[in-house]
């Protein structure tokens, strides 16, 4: 299997992490989180639903990944790492009552000499749980451990051009499925049916390079749902003269770029309407305020200020940073964009900016995804910053081709 990037490349983000692990005065660091594994190493599999972890020795040249017997080929395939250093463990060890995965990665780390160093963990991670916690203290008596939950999540923070040719590819495919599954809506259709219709262009793709899963599902509420972001579709049918609000993400080699638009079946009415063209105002007058030395808190001031002149505020962060990721979520875990976030913005650092409002049975997402440039920003998809109107005499916007 081809490598997606370059060995040099992960051997730059190897040395970085180590420069974070000695900064913070850890020996050994134990990745749990998927994107971060893949991030140093390659690892793609859906394997993340059992334990396993990557092992960074701090004066070692090779990570070692740790992880279930079966899966040991596909680490061995999709990884730069030698084979000597993939190590499988039995599979007795899973969803055991007894044995436990970190008693096994604890003995092969006393094994090796490695017992008693400082030990950074990924604590706040959706991949390593209490009890994984609990068995790699009693495995490791002579550990010091430290929390490193999102050490080498900062240190994919800034993105290498390859990284950000994925993401364009990614914005391309997400623009695509986008209008698509819009000229698909219509009043009388499934909400399952336009969630399976949007599914097939995402990872179908383009003639020249295939999706991938974006690591949340769509989501798709309706009516007065949209009040709801986080609903995803029903088998019931979308109805005339209703809102529908579908948030989504272009993958390319695990590099997302979400999207969320809202839809009008029908001419919006005035409040709608009126709640648009503010978001619409906010999101040109956050743009203009993105370039290298601001602040993720100056993104949300621009925002903020924006939407106050007309009576609204909004509860939520604006955005977050977003790239690698694999399920439940796509976002990176550190910049927010939100009023107490200070962030300096750096070229190539990249955003999902979600200037949604929310209200008690309506609301309104518009979003795009960007990456900070030397001089402001880019955005990486081109469907229109607007509601889409949809009736019986077309759209109101200019959508891309289906």
């Amino acid at each position: 299997m081809v490598l997606p990037f370059d060995i040099m490349e992960y051997q730059k983000r190897l040395d970085n992490t180590k420069k974070r692990m000695e900064e913070e005065g850890i020996e050994i660091l134990c990745v749990t989180n998927p994107s971060n594994m893949n991030y140093l190493t390659g690892y793609d599999a859906w394997s993340f639903y059992v334990h396993q972890m990557l092992i960074v020795i701090i004066d070692e040249p090779q990570p070692i990944w740790i992880g279930r017997t079966m899966d040991a080929n596909g680490a061995k395939a999709t990884t730069w790492i030698y084979d000597d250093n993939i190590i499988a463990y039995p599979d007795y060890y899973v969803h055991s009552d007894i044995y436990h995965p970190m008693d096994f990665i604890g003995e092969i780390l006393r094994e090796i000499g490695q017992g008693n160093r400082r030990m950074g963990v990924e604590m706040e991670q959706f991949y390593f749980t209490a009890k994984s916690f609990q068995r790699l203290q009693r495995a490791l008596p002579d550990a010091f451990f430290m929390d490193a939950s999102n050490l080498v999540n900062y240190v994919r923070l800034i993105k290498s051009d390859q990284e950000i040719e994925y993401m364009r590819r990614a914005g391309i495919i997400v623009d695509q499925a986008m209008a698509r599954t819009i000229d698909y809506i219509q009043p009388g259709v499934r909400e399952n049916d336009a969630a399976a219709h949007l599914y097939y262009n995402l990872i179908s793709g383009t003639p020249e390079y295939g999706g991938d899963y974006p690591s949340i599902v769509p989501m798709m509420p309706t009516g007065d749902h949209t009040s709801m972001p986080h609903l995803t579709w029903t088998e019931q049918t979308f109805q005339e003269n209703s809102p529908v609000v579908i948030e989504t993400a272009g993958c390319y080699k695990r590099y997302h770029v979400p999207m969320a638009r809202t839809i009008s079946l029908g001419q919006p009415g005035e409040r709608m309407q009126y709640v648009a063209s503010v978001v619409q105002e906010g999101i040109q007058n956050t743009l203009q305020a993105i370039r290298p030395g601001a602040t993720c808190s100056d993104l949300e001031e621009a925002w903020r200020n924006s939407i106050k002149r007309y009576g609204f505020e909004k509860e939520s962060r604006l955005g977050y940073s977003t790239g690698l990721s694999y399920p439940p979520d796509w976002g990176e875990h550190t910049a927010s964009i939100r009023s107490d976030d200070h962030t300096v913005l750096q070229p190539n650092m990249t955003f999902h900016m979600i200037p949604a409002l929310w209200f008690e049975n309506d609301g309104i997402e518009i979003s795009t995804t960007f990456r900070v440039t030397e001089t402001g920003y880019e955005l990486f998809t081109s469907y229109p910053l607007e509601l889409i109107v949809k009736d019986n005499i077309g759209y109101s916007s200019n959508p891309i081709s289906s």
